[in-house]
């Protein structure tokens, strides 16, 4: 079990720990798919791929009970979700 995997479980069954230890492993990542998003979004947008990162970070891990994500990919397509709707909701 990877890292990641190992963190992600954790993260989900509520340990702090985890979540904060989760984050430098998959910012990178977490970053590229931000800037991508905001890519396509107009011109004129405040919102920052960095400050994007951080609030669907932040609904993923950070409120309450967290979802359990079956493996990476999955933990990434809730990441690009949650993106998605923090974009929508600055619309």
């Amino acid at each position: 079990m990877s890292d990641v995997t190992r963190l992600l479980d954790a993260a989900a069954a509520a340990d702090r720990l985890a979540a904060a230890e989760l984050l430098p492993l998959v910012y990178g990542e977490l970053r590229k798919l931000a800037a991508a998003r905001m890519a396509g979004e107009a011109e004129g947008q405040t919102l920052q791929p960095t400050a994007l990162v951080h609030e669907a970070y932040l609904r993923l891990v950070g409120l309450g009970d967290s979802p359990r994500w079956d493996h990476r990919g999955h933990f990434f397509a809730a990441a690009a979700e949650a993106m998605r709707r923090v974009l929508v909701e600055q619309a």
